[in-house]
């Protein structure tokens, strides 16, 4: 088990390619290839973790899967939290175990994501249903300084969930998907 901090914040780019070329133009080295990212996030039928601003995930990619568990946002100019990370033998099982225990699925989101490493931060490129998205996560300098070779500035940080911006693209859209996957037909 890993207990981190967790220092994020997302940026909007026209287009996987042009999000690619500003990365790998402000220095960022490949550290993980493109490749499809299954997330479940769980909760009680009372949404207990909502309430207290908690998330519970569990991500699926390439066969392998990473139970995580996030603490409230804290108050600041970047999303802040603590997050507790470890792998998980078999993703299907342990949401499983979850549901007998009261545990149900309540969001599912998928992305493409490829990830680079600057410096004291790392790097993803998610491509998601709804567009491109940047995230940079790290150190408060390093996001800053990142952010700046990226060509733009901290008025440009996202600072929602990809549920938040699902809910708000599904409102303005008039859809009523309950999850954020990819179109398969």
């Amino acid at each position: 088990m890993t207990l981190m901090v967790e220092r994020e914040v997302k940026l909007r780019f026209d287009s996987p390619e042009q999000a690619r070329a500003v990365i790998l133009a402000a220095g960022a080295t490949p550290i993980r290839s493109r490749r499809l990212q299954e997330d479940a996030l769980l909760d009680t039928d009372d949404e207990m973790l909502r309430r207290q601003r908690c998330v519970l995930r569990i991500r699926t990619e390439a066969g392998k899967s990473l139970l995580t568990f996030k603490g409230p946002v804290q108050p600041g100019t970047m999303k802040v939290r603590e997050e507790y990370e470890t792998v998980i033998g078999d993703g299907d099982v342990m949401r499983r175990v979850f549901e007998e225990l009261g545990l149900r699925v309540w969001f599912r989101y998928e992305k493409y994501r490829e990830e680079f490493a600057a410096e004291d931060v790392i790097v993803a490129l998610d491509e998601t249903p709804l567009g491109t998205y940047v995230e940079i996560e790290g150190s408060e300098d390093g996001i800053h300084a990142m952010t700046q070779a990226l060509g733009r500035t901290a008025a440009d940080f996202i600072l929602d969930s990809y549920r938040r911006l699902f809910l708000r693209h599904r409102d303005a859209h008039g859809f009523h998907s309950s999850d954020m996957v990819f179109d398969t037909a």
